[in-house]
């Protein structure tokens, strides 16, 4: 079953400046942008239907913009997909002291103020 290494590798395959695909290869972080925005608009757009067969799908496709982009920055040095994940953990653990610390958040309406100075401080 496919899973993340597995789209990495694509990913990466794709970019190969000898082997990969012609238009991948030439992309970079301002050329693709714009169709990181789309998929976004493209996940919203689903939710809104409630047509969750086309989320799976669009879900996809707005990871694709994530790997890519990671690969990009991985091909110049500047970060990898792994390291993205682990920002994205540590960020999640901080953020959420209620789960993973000492406080309390008794509602959502204190995680959220949790949050927002937790955000503010960072």
């Amino acid at each position: 079953m496919p899973n993340i290494e597995t789209l990495l590798s694509i990913m990466s395959r794709l970019r190969d400046p000898e082997s990969g695909c012609p238009w991948d290869v030439k992309q970079d972080f301002d050329s693709i942008a714009p169709y990181t925005i789309e998929e976004a608009f493209e996940v919203a757009e689903a939710i809104a239907q409630r047509d969750y067969p086309e989320l799976k799908e669009e879900l996809g496709d707005l990871l694709l913009q994530v790997v890519f982009h990671s690969q990009i920055a991985r091909e110049k040095g500047l970060f990898d997909f792994n390291q993205v994940v682990q920002v994205l953990c540590d960020k999640m653990v901080r953020r959420h002291p209620h789960v993973f610390g000492e406080s309390d958040a008794a509602d959502e309406t204190a995680v959220k103020v949790n949050w927002e100075a937790i955000k503010q401080q960072e």
